[in-house]
């Protein structure tokens, strides 16, 4: 049943576009082409372009379709291709093609269109499949991780040398003003003395340092093993003590999720590494005591998934709501020599709205406290949110 299954969909999806009609895939039919198993392959749901219904209805009339059933709000008919029912479906003005979850996915040669398994996480009709979704997007993530673990290892001791000077010089930059390099999030940490603080994906230790400087006591999880070479180099120098767990945050063991931290902080670039929230949050809520503290400080998405500038020109250049997963340059790469940067692995991504971080963090159960969206300092950048920094609270 499921080879006639992925036939039928591939059949469907080649008579549209060879009639160059918009459609997607949606429910049940949308999770299996993206990879989601789902319990029964009976069940085939598409929705097309509704001022071209019509002449779908004659395009499948070799198929013999049932007669169209129409309401205020749409139209559709069921059709039967090798036991595998149809249904296709139009909903009254509205555009197929600016659907924000409208997704393309490759098979073979051929481009088929469904709708995004990220949108059925907040479907009330899909949430039986949530779990099968969260399971999927698990294993993905296992991939993605290694890909992203290896880009990380590569040559990234240099590019923080070339970025920040050695251990040495920038431990005392950061003993100048350990509290600037906690800007602008400090003020939402209180008093640190003594705190409990785990720093996920903390990267190169400069956070960390200024933390320890300044007398908390500092935890650090992050995959690259670079980072943590030049991070407990810098704390040497900066005479504290770090410990830098050598780990992927979701794979982060027993013993460092105990439910004692006064305070977790992700920030800057760390969040597209995930392609799923729900199990960070999860991981988050673990590690933080009652009562304590959670604390993003993240790139705005209006200027990463959305705007690009160029001194005084902005340009509307991609699509906020787009939940694709990209394959884009590792960071550091800026920080390397020309002819190093053509050998770098690439990181995998998934860039998040507002929307979905906010409904994620609701979902962990961790209340939210404070969302403060920070504006781009540049003078012609005046208006456009840069950051935005977000505490979440664990009763």
């Amino acid at each position: 049943m499921k080879a006639s299954y992925f036939h039928t969909i591939t059949l469907i999806g080649n008579m549209l576009d060879k009639s160059n009609i918009p459609y997607q895939y949606t429910g049940q039919s949308a999770l299996f082409v993206q990879g989601v198993e789902v319990d029964e392959y009976k069940n085939i749901t598409i929705d097309v372009q509704w001022d071209v219904f019509n002449e779908i209805f004659e395009l499948f009339s070799e198929f013999a379709p049932t007669q169209p059933e129409k309401n205020p709000e749409s139209s559709s008919f069921l059709l039967v291709i090798d036991g595998v029912i149809v249904t296709v479906r139009c909903l009254f003005n509205m555009t197929i093609k600016t659907d924000p979850y409208r997704l393309s996915i490759k098979i073979g040669e051929m481009e088929i269109w469904c709708r995004s398994l990220y949108s059925y996480l907040y479907d009330e009709e899909m949430k039986k499949y949530s779990a099968e979704i969260h399971a999927y997007l698990s294993a993905e993530q296992q991939g993605f991780t290694a890909e992203n673990e290896q880009a990380w290892n590569q040559n990234n001791y240099l590019a923080l040398v070339n970025r920040y000077g050695k251990p040495k010089e920038l431990a005392s930059k950061i003993g100048q003003n350990p509290k600037w390099r906690l800007h602008p999030f400090y003020k939402y940490m209180g008093d640190v003395t003594g705190k409990k603080i785990t720093h996920l994906m903390g990267s190169n230790g400069v956070k960390a340092v200024a933390l320890a400087i300044i007398g908390a006591n500092v935890k650090v999880v992050d995959f690259s093993q670079e980072n943590a070479t030049f991070a407990n180099e810098l704390a040497k120098e900066a005479d504290v003590s770090i410990e830098y767990i050598i780990s992927d945050v979701l794979s982060l063991s027993s013993e460092h999720v105990s439910e004692k931290q006064d305070l977790v902080l992700m920030e800057l670039g760390v969040l597209h590494y995930l392609i799923d929230l729900q199990p960070l949050f999860e991981k988050i809520k673990m590690i933080l005591k009652p009562g304590g503290r959670f604390i993003l400080h993240e790139f705005h998405p209006i200027s990463t998934k959305l705007i690009t500038s160029n001194g005084k020109k902005h340009k509307v250049a991609g699509n906020y709501f787009a939940p694709a997963i990209e394959n884009n340059e590792v960071a550091f790469s800026k920080h390397m020599p020309d002819e190093e940067k053509e050998s770098l692995s690439k990181v995998v991504q998934r860039k998040w709205t507002i929307g979905e971080l906010i409904t994620a963090v609701g979902q962990s159960g961790l209340v939210i406290k404070v969302l403060e969206e920070e504006p781009n300092h540049k003078i012609h950048d005046i208006g456009l949110p840069k950051t935005y920094t977000l505490v979440a609270e664990r009763v």
